[in-house]
């Protein structure tokens, strides 16, 4: 069997990818690789060969953003509980290595270093970002929990529905 890795999107639709916390309208919400930046999140899309957000019809590209802002939210409200140093949350749609729609959910802390703190997370050195103590790892558990309780209360809240 193939690596999940290789397909992250199909391994998620097939039940393989172990990152899925939850499976929205049109994207599969996961949690990121590396947690150097503890809730690190995306929003991995659900249609097939969509490499841009302009691959969709406008419709589907306000669904696809919609969940996206789910994920964010869930991510800012669970790391602003968690971790009084919480900012603030970006959110990024790049698609400049990986072929297919995925939008990056960043929640950003006040403990980063002040050289960091007001810059792309992308400038974080490569051997920071992906350095082991940073691996996502059962210690994780907690944290994944509650993001898929959120993403959970969310996405049945009146807030966050579309007429389906």
């Amino acid at each position: 069997m193939a690596d999940w890795r290789a397909d992250r999107v199909r391994s998620a639709a097939q039940g393989r990818n172990p990152t899925v916390l939850a499976e929205l309208d049109t994207v599969f919400a996961v949690i990121g690789d590396t947690q150097f930046l503890p809730g690190y999140s995306l929003a991995l899309s659900r249609v097939p060969h969509a490499d841009r957000l302009s691959d969709l019809d406008r419709r589907s590209r306000l669904r696809f953003l919609a969940d996206v802002d789910l994920l964010a939210t869930a991510v800012e409200n669970v790391c602003a509980a968690r971790d009084p140093m919480y900012r603030r949350t970006n959110v990024e749609i790049l698609g400049n290595t990986h072929a297919f729609l995925h939008a990056h959910i960043w929640p950003r802390y006040g403990w980063e270093p002040a050289e960091r703190v007001g810059m792309p997370v992308w400038l974080y050195p490569q051997d920071h970002r992906t350095h082991p103590d940073h691996a996502l790892a059962p210690r994780h558990g907690p944290l994944r929990a509650a993001l898929t309780a959120e993403i959970g209360r969310l996405s049945e809240s009146a807030e966050f529905r579309w007429d389906r």
